[in-house]
């Protein structure tokens, strides 16, 4: 396998490896650097500075004070805007660069990289720049002689800590709506895959936003993060990445009664009856479940067949598993890149292990492809129980589990039997029955007949165990916005 590595000289000596605070690319107060990994290669691609709570309290103080004082608060609101578009278009002049450094850093096919991330990336940042001038009030008719009116304000600076399975995209979905809202923003990407937020931070500088509105900073959970979380000087947190560190921050943050929202894990139930028109359902399947290697928190995991066409899904699946393409992510044919660092691979053997020992049936892969890189080949298990840990936990990876059902009350009681309720799917040419299942499924995204649809506009979030809170859409806005209430005598 040609490395991905040996082949972009030039990309690598293009990287930006400093933080950013206040306008200015800088080392860690400390010196310390750490390295990112190439996980196509098991190979270094550079070090990059290691922040802790030094380095986030300089960058907390220089979004308290382009916030307090400096011209983001009081800048016009179109303006804003405008700076929201112009990194956009930065974004797409440069998207051949970027689709390559993130796979670079992360793994994920180039293809994936450039045809799906990106374009989600640009089309997120100009949807908020729409809404930066379009957040407003209402007149409130009270009792008595009096003016009254709603006034939405920025919350003030948001710490956000974004993970390593969609870095640009969650770093869009992150700065659009604090950015149009009138937020400053501390953020900490995470320590698999800092390099693309770093040279996002680059183009929001070249696109001219003021020093201190936007603040960057590499580094690790225990250090980094927890130092944003607790900081006094934020006023709000937004995290994406597993329920158990979300449990964490939140706690951690109500120590300075901080705003919090939370975008977490999923077991998601894909939902195939048995009317439904089954080569599409495969494609879903596919998709639902392999999308980024199965790094993907509302990845359909639990797919769930009707038993008249059980044996004839799995056959199916376990054919297309078989025949995916692994390897060079560079590579314009490779359908599957490598996990995105070791500790997530061993993880994911380790779930396929479970699996094995408490009766699944492997049909296909259950092993690594290769001798060099995290990879792991598509994997397919039948006859899995409810209970079983593949079942249950978030796997974070390219297993499927292919469960059994008989009618529409017991899977839709055996699908919400879960902490999680991120999404949902169901596959059926019953309008009916489609209705029934997006009514009645505890998820916050429901797809009918499709699979992992983003929109920027459409909302994206959790019920239960999920999260806290929307992505996207509208909804996202409120996540950093105070609402203040002005009432006026009027004699």
């Amino acid at each position: 396998m040609a490395t991905a590595t040996e082949a972009r000289p030039a990309l690598q000596r293009s990287l930006q490896t400093k933080m950013l605070i206040d306008g200015q690319w800088r080392d860690s107060l400390s010196g310390k650097t750490f390295e990112t990994i190439n996980p196509a290669t098991e190979e270094v691609i550079a070090r990059v500075a290691e922040g802790d709570a030094a380095d986030i309290d300089l960058a907390v103080q220089a979004a308290r004070k382009a916030f307090d004082s400096g011209p983001w608060r009081s800048m016009d609101a179109r303006d804003r805007g405008k700076l929201l578009a112009k990194l956009a278009d930065l974004i797409e002049r440069d998207i051949d660069a970027l689709a390559e450094l993130e796979t670079l850093d992360n793994g994920k096919p180039l293809n994936e990289a450039r045809n799906g991330d990106l374009p989600l990336v640009v089309d997120c940042l100009r949807y908020y720049a729409g809404w930066a001038d379009k957040i407003h009030g209402k007149t409130i008719p009270v009792r008595g002689h009096y003016f009254s009116y709603s006034k939405p304000e920025p919350v003030g600076v948001a710490g956000q800590i974004i993970p390593w399975n969609f870095p640009m995209l969650m770093v869009a979905w992150k700065w659009g709506p604090a950015l149009a809202a009138g937020c400053t923003i501390v953020m900490k990407p995470a320590e698999q895959t800092p390099l693309t937020c770093l040279k996002m931070g680059e183009l929001a500088m070249e696109a001219g936003f003021p020093e201190g509105v936007i603040n960057i900073v590499p580094g690790f959970g225990p250090t980094a993060g927890a130092a944003l979380v607790e900081h006094p000087g934020v006023d709000k947190i937004a995290f994406t990445g597993s329920t158990e560190i979300g449990k964490l921050i939140m706690r951690n943050a109500s120590h300075t009664l901080k705003r919090v929202t939370l975008e977490l894990g999923g077991k998601s139930p894909n939902i195939v009856f048995a009317d439904a028109d089954l080569e599409k359902a495969v494609d879903g399947a596919m998709l639902g479940l392999y999308l980024n290697q199965g790094q993907c928190c509302c990845a359909g995991s639990r797919l769930f067949v009707e038993e008249s066409v059980y044996d004839q899904m799995v056959d199916r699946m376990a054919e297309r598993s078989l025949n995916r393409r692994l390897g060079d992510p560079f590579d314009p044919n490779t359908e599957q890149g490598p996990q995105v660092d070791r500790e997530q691979f061993e993880k994911i053997l380790g779930y396929i292990e479970k699996g094995k020992q408490q009766g699944a049936r492997c049909v296909t892969g259950g092993e690594r492809f290769g001798d060099k890189g995290y990879f792991i080949k598509p994997t397919v298990f039948a006859d899995v129980k409810d209970d079983m840990a593949i079942a249950t936990d978030e796997i974070f990876g390219p297993v499927m589990q292919v469960l059994k059902f008989k009618d529409i009350d017991e899977v839709v009681r055996r699908a919400n039997t879960t902490d999680y309720g991120l999404a949902a799917a169901v596959w059926t040419r019953d309008i009916t029955k489609a209705h029934a299942i997006a009514d009645r499924v505890r998820a916050g995204t429901v797809w009918v007949n499709c699979y992992d649809v983003f929109d920027a506009a459409a909302p994206f979030g959790g019920f239960k165990a999920s999260g806290i809170g929307r992505e996207l859409g509208e909804k996202a806005l409120d996540n950093y916005l105070e609402y203040k209430t002005v009432t006026i005598a009027l004699d």
